[in-house]
């Protein structure tokens, strides 16, 4: 049976299959089983869908796929799970039979061509900055931005972050020359930081120029993939992992820095567990970027910044959210500390502040309704620590918690972890 149909794709993973004893931990840490109340939402239901499509006993239909969508690909069933089944991985196979057995959905092909071509993508970010008010309507009230008419794929309840006019990659040169005895490192950018959030771009560049390091900003370095991932389409991972592997490989670095939860994962993660897997011939390459890749917050820490050198602006009451893709790497602590030891500011912990956002990539454009249902408790979460900003380190849950507060009617500001730390060294807004 060839692993490119996809019974081979599912047949893949067979023996993690067998690893769930059907035991139900998953039910209550799944954010998906507690919006959604059905057993297919679950990883231990999901697991016995894709055994059954094994046996043959059931088709991948529509229902299996709406089954499958039910997942913010989180890694909460996976943290807690006592036989560590693996169930995102699975589930990312199981979609990838689903788009190989009955094609990718509307919504991925156009994901597809966005994430393929960066050239392409910049081009739209373009367009998109230019159009935004003809498109988008400004609510002053909650100084947010909302449709003025129908879009696919976008919620007319949703409040979206603004296209910026000039996107970070344009602002700075590929290398960055810093002291010749301190780090090398390359900061794989991201498509939210590059397009939506610059500031927290120029954040990252202030910080690690504030240590010294070289930094290397490679510009043919392209979209990580894992919108395509979330929609089954690991080809295109495939490709884009590739891609990056030659942009970053072209320069000599001790660390490869990301600021976005999702891409650290992609490059930490899924790369070798994803794509390494199925090509054999790039495993030792995405193993050796695997081993490089670090969250800025990490690296920061790691590097002994100290953000009482200065004391340029930050202050207030500040709480934080655990972006899964950090959660899931044990990356907790650090962020908390810089934040901790950064004078004027006040950490104040929120209840679950692990719990999911309620984002999930392509989740939340398919199940909109369920994605803010679990997002409104992280709201009144962070409402009732009466904290002036929410930290997290992950654009896309910056989107997200924006979104849900701005909908809640709170003036809770929502911003990156480096944000808070360049404000306070360097006075930047």
């Amino acid at each position: 049976m060839s692993e490119q149909t996809s019974e081979g794709v599912l047949k893949r993973i067979e023996e993690e299959l067998k690893k769930c004893v059907k035991c139900g931990t998953c039910r209550s840490n799944c954010p998906a089983f507690n919006t959604f109340g059905r057993e297919p939402a679950t990883a231990r239901g999901k697991l016995a869908l894709i055994q059954h499509l094994l046996k043959n006993d059931i088709n991948l239909d529509d229902q299996t796929y709406s089954a499958m969508s039910k997942c913010l690909l989180c890694g909460s069933c996976v943290d807690r799970c006592p036989n560590d089944v693996p169930t995102d991985e699975i589930v990312i196979a199981a979609r990838e039979a689903l788009a190989k057995k009955r094609g990718l959905t509307t919504f991925h092909k156009a994901v597809e061509q966005v994430i393929q071509n960066r050239t392409r993508m910049k081009m739209g970010a373009k367009v998109a900055s230019l159009l935004g008010p003809l498109f988008f309507k400004k609510v002053p009230e909650n100084s947010g931005l909302r449709l003025r008419f129908p879009l696919p794929f976008i919620s007319d309840k949703r409040y979206i972050p603004k296209i910026a006019k000039k996107s970070f990659m344009e602002q700075y040169p590929e290398v960055i020359q810093g002291q010749p005895d301190k780090p090398r490192i390359i900061f794989f950018v991201g498509c939210m930081i590059n397009f939506a959030y610059p500031r927290v771009g120029v954040a990252a560049v202030k910080l690690f120029q504030h240590l010294g390091c070289t930094i290397i900003i490679p510009k043919d370095q392209q979209c990580c993939g894992l919108p395509g991932m979330s929609g089954g389409d690991i080809e295109t991972v495939r490709e884009l992992a590739e891609r990056n592997l030659e942009a970053l490989e072209r320069y000599d670095a001790d660390y490869v820095v990301t600021a976005c939860a999702t891409c650290g994962g992609a490059l930490h993660r899924l790369y070798p567990l994803v794509v390494g897997k199925r090509n054999p011939e790039l495993r030792e390459r995405l193993d050796r970027l695997a081993e490089k890749a670090v969250d800025a917050s990490q690296l920061l820490f790691k590097l002994g910044l100290d953000p009482s050198e200065t004391g340029a602006g930050a202050s207030g009451k500040i709480t934080y959210h655990d972006p899964c893709h950090l959660r899931t790497r044990k990356l907790s602590a650090q962020p908390r500390s810089l934040i901790s030891a950064t004078p004027g500011l006040e950490l104040v912990e929120m209840e679950g502040a692990d719990r999911c956002c309620g984002l999930g990539g392509t989740f939340n454009v398919y199940h909109y309704g369920a994605s803010m249902d679990i997002n409104d408790s992280k709201s009144n979460a962070i409402i009732a620590t009466g904290a002036d900003a929410v930290a997290t380190g992950c654009p896309g849950c910056m989107m997200q918690l924006d979104d849900g507060l701005k909908q809640h009617g709170s003036k809770v500001e929502v911003v990156h972890t480096l944000e808070l730390l360049a404000r306070q060294l360097f006075g930047l807004n």
